[in-house]
């Protein structure tokens, strides 16, 4: 397995080891013991799995209270997966990393508490899992507007309309959002 440092501290892009053949491949996606052994000791205790067609963005989105990590990867498909660094004492307040996870590239991105997560699918049928270190907690749940112009993501959204969620079509800028110290 390969961690790999991004721009953002603690945001980490992963590769992990595969075996493949004729037949097909194998992968270990998650294992405490090999997750500790390079600093990402984690604990987790929910998984959600999301299936969306081509076009679909979801996010920004991140809890207050009872903030999730996040260790993401896609099964099948691919996304442009972001995070942003909420964390107003962090040098990287504002700024973003975003990656393409795929079946084909096998990457996971782990996303820590205290940043907002969002992706945009690129192709129909992807299912996207995720690992998270709290519970779901809606009541402590916000989004930030995912096309935020003092965040500037550059989604590739080449030939696409964002199909958006309610909830995502009211997210905040960055400006009037609640964040962590």
């Amino acid at each position: 397995m390969r961690v790999i440092d991004t721009a953002l501290a603690g945001v980490k892009l992963i590769e992990p080891s595969v075996f493949g053949d004729e037949r097909g491949f194998f992968m270990e996606t998650w294992s405490q013991h090999t997750f500790a052994e390079v600093g990402l000791d984690l604990a987790f205790v929910q998984d959600n799995h999301s299936r969306s067609s081509r076009g679909v963005l979801r996010g920004l989105h991140y809890q207050l209270k009872q903030p999730q990590g996040k260790l993401v990867r896609v099964a099948a498909g691919a996304v442009f997966d972001v995070a942003v660094d909420l964390r107003r004492s962090s040098p990287t307040f504002g700024r973003w990393v975003g990656y393409e996870l795929s079946d084909e590239n096998k990457r996971m991105l782990w996303v820590p508490p205290s940043f907002a997560h969002g992706f945009l699918t690129l192709r129909d049928g992807t299912d996207f899992l995720y690992k998270c270190t709290d519970f779901y907690a809606p009541q402590s749940e916000r989004c930030i507007a995912w096309d935020d112009a003092a965040i500037g993501i550059d989604w590739p959204l080449a030939g696409l309309r964002p199909q958006l969620s309610a909830r995502d079509k009211a997210g905040v800028p960055l400006a009037d959002a609640e964040v962590f110290a």
